[in-house]
């Protein structure tokens, strides 16, 4: 008889038992590490987004609304190859497709409010917010400007931009809380999850 010869290839059940064992000693499976990743990639987009609001609240406007309308004609010229206006559309709509994939993969979490909350004030308080206020006068400081507008009311609607602009830095502020409330929530639950299965294991 030839002798038998050694089995070449993966052992497969060897792989699922090491990776039902990995699972069940860890409490990690590849949804919670993809849920982990992805969460925390929300956090980290909504704080950018905080923090490019912030920087244009402290370093561009009060340039930009120091003296209209010739301050902001100023501004047309400075932010002639790109601006704001360029970087916040899609970060913002990045922010929102980040924000609706975490609330689906945490839903049965106690994280769902907190992140079901920064998603609602995202889009309520920012973009809708801008899309009905900001847009609008943005077309009559920057497209129309003084060719079509008096200086008066020029002036009045710079104001306003500026006074509904601390709204808008107020929404995301409040986006961005949430949104790392939610993250660490889910975290701590996810901890304990792990901590208790361990327990059952050992015992």
């Amino acid at each position: 008889m030839r002798p038998a010869l050694p089995k070449v290839g993966i052992d497969r059940r060897r792989l699922c038992f090491r990776h039902i064992r990995f699972r069940v000693l860890t409490g990690v499976s590849v949804r919670d590490r993809f849920t982990f990743v992805w969460s925390l990639g929300y956090v980290w987009v909504a704080m950018v987004a905080f923090g490019g609001i912030l920087v244009d609240s402290i370093v561009i406007y009060p340039n930009v609304f120091h003296d209209p309308p010739a301050s902001l004609e100023g501004s047309m010229d400075f932010f002639l190859i790109t601006g704001p206006a360029d970087l916040f559309p899609p970060l913002g709509a990045a922010t929102v497709i980040a924000g609706a994939v975490t609330l689906v993969l945490v839903w049965r979490t106690s994280a769902r409010l907190w992140i079901g909350g920064s998603l609602l004030t995202l889009v309520l308080g920012e973009f809708l917010f801008s899309m009905l206020f900001f847009w609008p006068r943005n077309d009559i400081m920057f497209e129309e400007g003084i060719a079509v507008h008096s200086v008066e009311f020029l002036r009045e609607t710079a104001a306003q931009f500026q006074a509904g602009h601390w709204v808008r830095l107020a929404m995301s502020g409040v986006t961005a809380t949430l949104v790392l409330i939610g993250f660490l929530r889910y975290h701590r639950d996810r901890v304990i999850a792990a901590t208790e299965q361990k327990k059952l294991v050992t015992a």
